[in-house]
């Protein structure tokens, strides 16, 4: 996988930094094709598409907390979808590759690909966003709550 570009054309730097070989040893092929060479999981197969637990979601790649199950909504539209990232997670990037201008997201942590945001599409969300995230791109850790005494 290339650098990613931002619309400026300014390299993206991410603190975690692996090889090809590395980012295969440590993630599933089908986690690889979408992190790392930017891929698409069909719609309405990702395990947290109707996912609704209360926890945070997490890069498959790197860890870095990425979404509070707070901001999830159901959007019917086949993937994962939150209206906004934990503060300064989410990365984005201008992406031309199927012939239209669209602004996929990345983990600002490892550069893996998340998914596309979207916007102005009427969601009754705070943000009128809907980040669409490829469940591959996820792990989820639930929140555990502790007893009082």
């Amino acid at each position: 996988m290339g650098n990613h570009f931002s619309s400026s054309s300014a390299p993206m730097s991410h603190p975690v930094q692996k090889s090809t070989s590395e980012w295969r040893a440590i993630l599933s092929p089908e986690q690889f094709r979408v992190l790392r060479e930017q891929g698409t999981e069909r719609p309405g197969t990702g395990e947290y598409d109707k996912h609704s637990e209360p926890g945070v979601y997490t890069c498959a790649g790197c860890d870095a907390p990425l979404y509070k199950s707070t901001t999830k909504f159901a959007s019917g539209c086949g993937w994962p979808a939150f209206f906004e990232g934990v503060p300064g997670a989410i990365g984005r990037v201008e992406d031309t590759s199927i012939g239209i201008t669209r602004t996929e997201i990345v983990c600002t942590n490892c550069g893996g690909h998340l998914g596309h945001v979207f916007k102005g599409e009427g969601y009754d969300t705070p943000t009128d966003e809907r980040h669409c995230v490829n469940s591959v791109s996820l792990k989820f850790k639930e929140v555990t709550q502790e007893v009082k005494q």
